[in-house]
């Protein structure tokens, strides 16, 4: 049996993305994505829960992020986890999960700070395809 991996997200940018190219000029655009969740605890009283992900968008959605999403930029993001391990300067283990995205959804509206206005019905971009895991680099550079 196969498994799924599979994750759906709406939230906004923590930063402006952080948009690098690695060998081959292959552009990687990395951000935080904050999604809040609100619910009523016992007494009545409305608590939010911020929850922050590591996303990370390849080739083509790289480039359209770095672009036209800042900080605040609300977004829907699909994709899937993926994590990495790499070794630090002193030989310690470090760990990384991320959202590797492959599908980006531009959800602000305009007049709300956005830089680019979607046209009536449009806003899906796939991204090309990811490369393989073993041709990124364990000390993945940010």
């Amino acid at each position: 049996m196969r498994g799924i991996n599979k994750v759906m997200l709406i939230g906004n940018l923590g930063k402006d993305p952080d948009m690098q190219y690695l060998e081959g000029n292959i552009g990687v655009a990395k951000f935080p994505l904050a999604t809040t969740e609100s619910y009523k605890d016992k007494t009545g009283k409305l608590i939010a829960q911020t929850e922050w992900h590591t996303v990370v968008l390849w080739r083509g959605l790289a480039e359209l992020a770095s672009k036209y999403l800042h900080k605040g930029s609300l977004v829907y993001i699909e994709g899937k986890l993926r994590t990495r391990s790499w070794q630090d300067k002193d030989g310690n283990r470090k760990f990384a999960t991320e959202i590797v995205g492959d599908n980006l959804v531009m959800l602000d509206k305009k007049g709300e700070g956005s830089s680019f206005q979607q046209p009536e019905g449009f806003g899906n971009f796939n991204g090309d395809a990811l490369p393989p895991v073993n041709d990124v680099e364990e000390g993945f550079p940010f």
